[in-house]
């Protein structure tokens, strides 16, 4: 199984035009084959000193696929490109951890 977590930062004020645009790509990455998880968290609210707060224009997207060639697969997918493409001048930055399950 591969993790991946993505933090997305759209530009001030655009994180829910960039959640619209994602949360209508999600059934078609659902539809893949390997998808496990695959959605969208915010920072959770009231909990305190322990958090580490992302931030207003910030997402994370917590996936989980059921091997590299899934991930691959997904990277290329034409729905993929056509979310980049929607999105693209309203995201600030992006950083991508793909993981393996430690042993």
């Amino acid at each position: 199984m591969i993790h991946v977590i993505a933090i997305i930062t759209a530009k001030p004020g655009m994180r829910e035009a960039v959640l619209k645009e994602f949360r209508a790509n999600m059934p078609a990455v659902h539809a893949e084959e390997g998808c496990i998880e695959y959605g969208p968290a915010v920072d959770a609210e009231g909990i305190g000193a322990i958090q580490t707060a992302c931030g207003a224009d910030t997402f994370v997207v917590v996936e989980k696929w059921e091997s590299p060639q899934a991930l691959k697969a997904h990277g290329a997918a034409p729905h993929m490109a056509a979310y980049a493409a929607k999105t693209r001048d309203m995201i600030a930055s992006r950083v991508i951890h793909v993981l393996s399950p430690a042993a």
